[in-house]
Parts: structure tokens; sequence; C-alpha cells
């Protein structure tokens, strides 16, 4: 279950790094998935351990926390443009917090001893 969780967000992240660069501001996100990839990567080759995965959640819950906009409008899925500033904070942070659920994840599927 580890290594198919990793590979896939691996991958995802590393598909959401690569969306940024067009964003505004790609020298903050494309790292910020950049490392959530990596992350995913080192889980898959066991080279991470759970105190690492739990506390990149934490910084990925902190900065999902400051990144939430004042008024919450939505994600608006249906467009692609940017409407107002509060939708694209609300999907800047709905990024973080993904990133650290799926370090959460990671966390627990690392502090569990491997069964053979």
């Amino acid at each position: 279950m580890l290594k198919i969780l990793s590979i896939v967000f691996g991958l995802l992240f590393t598909l959401f790094a690569a969306f940024q660069y067009n964003d505004p501001d790609p020298e903050v996100w494309i790292p910020i998935y950049g490392f959530a990839a990596m992350a995913c990567f080192m889980a898959y080759a066991g080279v991470g351990r759970w105190w690492f995965f739990a506390a990149m959640a934490l910084i990925y819950f902190v900065a999902a926390y400051y990144q939430w906009p004042p008024i919450f409008e939505g994600f608006l899925f249906s467009e692609v443009g940017m409407r107002s500033l509060n939708i694209e904070m609300a999907r800047e942070a709905g990024g973080l917090a993904i990133c650290a659920i799926v370090m959460v994840v990671l966390a627990i599927l690392t502090r569990q001893p491997v069964r053979r």
C-alpha cells in the first residue's frame, strides 16, 4: 500500500509542480509541490522516517491555515482563470492541505512495522 500511494502521489505532485510554470509566483509553488513529490519518492525508496513526514505535514497544515482566504468564496473548479483573490487563496490553501494529508498518511504508513 505504501509503495503504490507513494508513487501515485509522487507523480501527481510532480505534475502539480510542472503546472506552476505559468503561475504568477512559480518560485514559491514549484518547490512546495516539488518537496511533496520528493517526500513521496523517499517513502517509496524506504529512506523517509515517520517523524520526517509528520514534520512536513505540520508545516503544510500551518501554511494552509495561513493561506486560507479572509472570505471563502469557493474553489470554482469550472473556471480556469482567477475571478477573485479569495478564490485563488482558497485553491492554494487546498493544495497545501492535500500535501499535508498525504504527508500524514505517509507518516502513519511508515510508522507501522513492515509485515513479511
